[in-house]
């Protein structure tokens, strides 16, 4: 039997958080190469540190896409996360482009082929996971979901003008006590964030708790919760001044604050016929969507996929002992309400789309869906195709 009863933590960080940073560049080039071909191919990574920007990768588009596209697209991100400081100014570092073309071994292993009736393969082996469970109104973990609500509220305030003393980069910690399987009060938050020079710790702790009251449900917090703000007293270099960020470092924090397994793979700077990004996003809207149904009140799902081979090679439901319904027959039902090919995740999703750029800060999942196809895996319209398979 699985505790009831226990103590548990999520990190998020913000947009302006190094690794961050270069997710979202790295994720603004997916769009650029969707945004002129639905099929392009991109994996690219992102490396930043003090006044430099670094890209690499391989990529399958169209020749106006050029490195110097790329290049304003890089310098905007960092301009609109708001990074004009001495050691990193969105139009001051310097820049360097190590971007070449997909390997054909790997497109071979990809593309469909009509005269050999093959379909579009994975783009690459792995195992991906999904999660779902009713701890919140979009169905996620509440620590992972409310450590990124407070951060998000803060980049708000930054940017409205109302918080001008913050600085882009900034984590938060969020611990909650469980009772019998549910979050039930704040046992500690920890926020850092980057200041001014002038600003006084006594004002950095007013903006941040007024916003991490406002963030959290009325009621869980009480006389024994204790509240970390800067605790070492001082964050004003930050950014990739302070510390040098990567492409795909964060893959907790993207996904379910630790909650639920995660089989490994980064998302961003990646197009969708990546697995790792789109099969991710299926596993989520299908657990989903089995919580929404409910046929479980948690659900985990595993995919795995074999480099050009179109269908998974496992379907793996595990509902926690929460299950209305048996976990084969779960299993079974997903088979038939989705193809979970490459190509079938992506049309099924529509993530052919530009839609990723918003995708790199405060999580992928629990997002309300856009009007434009963006957060697409949020969507609820699987819950009646999965109960009718139930009958």
């Amino acid at each position: 039997m699985s505790r009831q009863d226990y103590v548990f933590t999520s990190e998020s960080v913000s947009e302006g958080h190094p690794d961050k940073v270069c997710d979202r560049i790295s994720d603004a080039v997916v769009d650029l190469y969707l945004g002129a071909d639905p099929q392009a191919r991109v994996a690219v990574e992102t490396l930043v540190t003090t006044n430099r920007i670094v890209m690499a990768g391989e990529v399958r588009g169209p020749e106006s896409i050029t490195p110097q596209a790329i290049e304003d697209a890089a310098r905007e991100c960092i301009k609109n996360i708001g990074y004009e400081q001495d050691g990193f100014h969105w139009r001051d570092a310097e820049f360097e482009f190590y971007v070449h073309e997909q390997s054909a071994d790997i497109a071979m292993g990809v593309d469909a082929d009509a005269d050999k009736e093959k379909d579009e393969g994975a783009g690459d082996q792995g195992i991906m996971f999904g999660y779902a469970c009713q701890e919140t109104e979009p169905l996620m973990p509440a620590p992972i979901y409310y450590a990124h609500s407070i951060l998000h509220e803060m980049a708000k305030a930054r940017h409205a003008g109302n918080a001008p003393e913050l600085g882009p980069d900034a984590k938060s910690q969020v611990t909650l006590n469980y009772v019998n399987g549910e979050p039930k009060r704040v046992n500690s938050v920890v926020v850092s964030t980057q200041h001014s020079e002038d600003a006084t710790q006594e004002r950095v702790r007013e903006i941040v708790m007024e916003i991490v009251n406002e963030n959290l449900p009325k009621g869980w917090i009480d006389s024994d919760t204790k509240f970390y703000v800067n605790p070492t007293g001082r964050f004003v270099i930050g950014g990739p001044d302070g510390d040098t960020g990567l492409t795909g470092r964060k893959i907790i924090v993207d996904t379910y604050g630790g909650m639920a397994p995660h089989g490994g793979g980064a998302f961003s700077g990646k197009d969708p016929t990546k697995v790792d990004r789109s099969a991710a996003y299926a596993a989520r809207y299908l657990a989903k969507n089995i919580v929404a149904a409910g046929l479980a009140d948690r659900c985990t799902l595993q995919l795995s996929y074999a480099i050009g081979v179109s269908q998974p090679l496992s379907i793996f439901a595990d509902l926690h002992g929460t299950g209305k319904v048996a976990e084969d027959k779960v299993e079974n039902a997903i088979r038939e309400v989705m193809d979970l090919s490459p190509r079938g995740i992506r049309e099924h999703l529509s993530l052919n789309r530009p839609v990723y750029e918003r995708t790199a800060a405060y999580g992928h999942f629990g997002r309300t869906p856009d009007n434009d196809g963006g957060f697409s895996w949020e969507k609820l319209d699987l819950v009646e195709p999965l109960k009718a398979h139930m009958s």
